[in-house]
């Protein structure tokens, strides 16, 4: 029976195997008659070719139309365009305004400080430059000359020809270097200062000229490598800082009134007044204590003026024995207070010598002011308080750090940074900071030759961080306003450490230049904050 079966299965297997070839050979023989055109599928769709007019679209295109965007052209902003302002504003500083200062009460110089207008009285238009204006005398020579076009002023001709700040001479001003109190020239000022301070050999190189006049003080000072800060009202000389600027001389306008002066404490190696008019005395002595937090502990204030000397000048100055006398006692008295210690006086000077730490110091009770930190200033009330010196472990350790001698300062690590008073700033980071600085001018000089020339006397850094771009630059043919937001990291206690000088700005108005410079000086912004400039 199993025999049977696989028998039969043996004789349809071939039969299948016939039948498959049979159909494979039916269907090639089917395809190759259609493909030779013969077959009716294809007869038709010739047809139907032959009868289609292909022209009748002619806007076809066979890109694809699934992702389809409108090309649309880069944008190109537009340049803002300020109009000059009229010629009545050639003089024109927006918050020293002499009609808006008026307004403002006297008591304690307020109407002199810093008073902005509101936003709708702000100016959006170019100072225009006087006419006539001519590029400043280079340096050297403009320390001792400018064209009168520039500054276009002579009531200090001759309300001060006795001193000999400034004369004029056919178009242009000459500046003799005299000055009410050093009669001799500033020269000679400055030689018997440098017999009691080490001017000479770097140990000061900051200092702060408080009544500056034309800052001839600060002219003469820059011989020995000493920056001086130099400020005066906008009074009735209302050209006094201007000149200095004309000069390539560092100044500002500014008045010790009501607030705070704006530098950071412990700024300034050296101070000065040579009969600035200051009332010392004043408010419990409060001008003085002003001067104390942004004196370097270690660092030397000469008066020269009123009432020193008074035995000699009481009665040009219309003033009673009593009353001077009393006056120059006071100062002694907050002197000691201020633990300063008198180093000289003769004729018309007198030099006073801060501590260098209150270890040293053997004043009796005294106000100490509360705040924490007294490079907090900008636009604060100043009070009738003493800024504390940094503690210290020893009785030779100077307060707040000791400096190297200028020019070795310049690179030196700032006790600020040493310390860890900066946030975020570490000694590694202040030096990449100083290598970037150097690779940036580098570039600079590049794209302008003529940065790092007496072409561009005055420059101004207005962001200037830990003030790289300064020190990168320094030389004695330029010099840097290092200014830092009142909105971005107090980091001014740096630049001063480092030998440098600044201020803290907060930028009203594009127009607010002319608080530090004439036209033609060179600007640098990095990363600025203005929303003004917007």
């Amino acid at each position: 029976m199993g025999s049977k079966h696989n028998s039969s299965g043996n004789r349809t297997r071939p039969l299948s195997i016939f039948v498959i070839i049979g159909l494979c050979c039916f269907f090639y023989l089917l395809g190759a008659w259609q493909k030779s055109g013969f077959g009716k599928g294809d007869g038709i769709a010739l047809e139907i070719t032959r009868q289609t007019d292909c022209s009748i679209f002619t806007d076809l295109n066979f890109e694809a139309h699934h992702n389809l965007v409108e090309i649309i052209q880069p944008y190109t902003p537009k340049a803002k365009v300020f109009k000059p302002c009229d010629i009545r504003y050639r003089d024109y500083t927006p918050c020293q305004e002499q009609d808006r200062a008026m307004k403002f009460p006297r008591e304690n110089m307020i109407y002199r400080e810093r008073h902005c207008p509101p936003d709708e009285e702000k100016l959006r238009c170019l100072i225009p430059a006087p006419k006539g204006y001519a590029t400043p005398f280079p340096w050297p020579k403009s320390r001792d000359y400018a064209h009168y076009a520039n500054v276009p002023y002579k009531s200090l001709t001759v309300e001060k020809a006795v001193q000999n700040w400034v004369q004029f001479q056919g178009d242009v001003f000459k500046f003799p270097g005299g000055g009410t109190m050093f009669p001799q020239g500033a020269d000679a000022y400055i030689n018997e200062l440098a017999s009691v301070i080490p001017i000479a050999d770097g140990s000061v190189r900051t200092a702060l000229d408080t009544g500056c006049g034309v800052a001839s003080w600060g002219a003469y000072l820059l011989k020995k490598n000493v920056l001086a800060m130099s400020f005066a009202p906008r009074d009735n000389h209302e050209a006094q800082v201007q000149f200095a600027l004309e000069r390539g001389v560092p100044a500002v306008i500014g008045v010790l009134g009501s607030i705070h002066l704006p530098y950071p404490s412990r700024a300034f190696d050296m101070a000065q007044c040579s009969r600035c008019l200051i009332p010392w005395t004043a408010n419990d002595g409060m001008y003085l204590m002003e001067v104390d937090r942004v004196l370097r502990p270690g660092g030397y204030w000469i008066l020269s003026g009123p009432p020193i000397n008074w035995k000699t000048y009481y009665q040009t100055w219309k003033r009673s024995k009593e009353d001077v006398m009393a006056e120059q006692r006071k100062i002694e008295e907050l002197a000691e207070l201020l633990c300063w210690e008198k180093k000289y006086e003769k004729g018309d000077i007198a030099i006073w010598r801060k501590k260098i730490n209150a270890k040293s110091c053997r004043r009796k009770s005294a106000n100490i002011c509360a705040s924490m930190d007294a490079d907090d200033v900008w636009y604060k009330k100043m009070d009738t308080c003493i800024t504390p010196f940094p503690e210290v472990t020893s009785a030779d350790e100077v307060a707040g750090g000791e400096l190297k001698k200028f020019p070795a300062r310049l690179f030196s690590v700032p006790p600020r940074i040493a310390k860890g008073s900066i946030e975020g700033v570490t000694t590694v980071s202040y030096q990449e900071d100083n290598k970037l600085w150097r690779k940036r001018l580098d570039v600079y000089k590049r794209i302008n030759g003529l940065i790092g020339t007496t072409r561009y006397r005055n420059v101004i850094d207005m962001n200037a961080g830990l003030g790289g771009f300064a020190a990168a630059l320094e030389s004695r043919n330029s010099w840097v306003m290092n200014v830092v937001p009142a909105i971005a990291k107090n980091t001014l206690g740096v630049i001063y450490e480092r030998g440098l000088i600044g201020i803290y700005h907060n930028w009203y108005g594009p127009t607010n230049f002319s608080l530090f410079f004439p036209l033609k000086a060179l600007y640098i912004c990095m990363h600025c904050l203005y929303s003004e400039f917007a």
